[in-house]
């Protein structure tokens, strides 16, 4: 499979300015996953390359599940890689809540699929959401690392502010380790320069 990093380019998914991310820190560089996946045929690529790795480390996943809405077409990809069951979680009054007549049974095994993790963070409130039912948590995944945490066979070290917990193991295909800052840290912001969010949610 050719270089993610590339396959990012080539859509015009690797986008440079003054972002916003979710985790609610600031970037010089954002990905916008939906640019590559809205290619079906390059997303289950790229699915069948993670399925690989989460299958040779040996992990046995039940169920996909992703956070909506940035999540949504990688996981289901990466389900039916797999050949599991996929669900999703959504925000209803600010809180991840699994809707739409979805369940999950006692100690079924859960994956829980990015399209892009930072800090982690909605992955986080998803696993939460899905533990809170019964079910266990065995991974999670996502087509691009941003580099605060550190995925299985990574370069990144994972940094302080990574939220998924460090006992699981974290697949992704690719680190892209792009400098965050703090909004009160933020070089671009004290140069007079305004984010944008261009991704699903605001903060």
């Amino acid at each position: 499979m050719e270089n993610v990093r590339e396959i990012y380019e080539k859509y015009g998914a690797l986008l440079k300015g003054h972002f916003l991310l979710s985790s609610g820190k600031h970037s010089e560089y954002y990905l916008q996953s939906a640019r590559v996946l809205e290619h079906p045929d390059v997303a289950e690529k790229l699915a069948r390359e993670l399925a690989k790795q989460i299958k040779e480390a040996g992990i046995e996943v039940d169920t996909v599940c992703s956070p909506a809405i940035g999540g949504l077409l990688a996981g289901y990809e990466l389900a039916r890689a797999l050949g599991v069951r996929f669900i999703f979680t959504e925000r209803v009054k600010g809180e991840m809540t699994l809707r739409r007549g979805f369940e999950v049974k006692k100690n079924e095994k859960i994956l829980i699929c990015e399209d892009i993790i930072t800090t982690g963070g909605s992955a986080m409130e998803a696993a939460r959401e899905v533990e809170a039912r019964g079910a266990e948590v065995v991974a999670f995944a996502a087509i691009a690392n941003r580099g605060v945490c550190q995925k299985v066979n990574g370069k990144s070290e994972r940094k302080p502010e990574c939220k998924l917990p460090a006992d699981k193991p974290f697949f992704a295909l690719d680190d892209f380790d792009f400098e965050v800052y703090d909004p009160e840290n933020c070089p671009m912001c004290k140069a007079g320069s305004t984010p944008i969010k261009p991704g699903s949610r605001g903060n």
